[in-house]
């Protein structure tokens, strides 16, 4: 009994992950729906769709001037 130690780990990320899918689904839907169509555009707006956050600050600081 001296050594018999367990650990308990609680992850709490789990609605993160949720909010983040959702938000993938949504610019996916975004970029896919102004692509012209065809396989390649499509996967331009899935490719657009993961790195959406960038196009969101890029165009914060081109707004503020910095």
């Amino acid at each position: 009994m001296a050594g018999d130690y367990r650990t308990k780990i609680v992850q709490r990320s789990g609605p993160w992950g949720v909010i983040f899918l959702f938000c993938y689904v949504g610019a996916a839907i975004y970029f896919v729906s102004n692509s012209n169509g065809s396989f390649w555009g499509v996967i331009l707006g899935l490719l657009q769709a993961i790195v959406w956050p960038a196009y969101v600050v890029y165009h914060a600081l081109v707004a503020l001037h910095a």
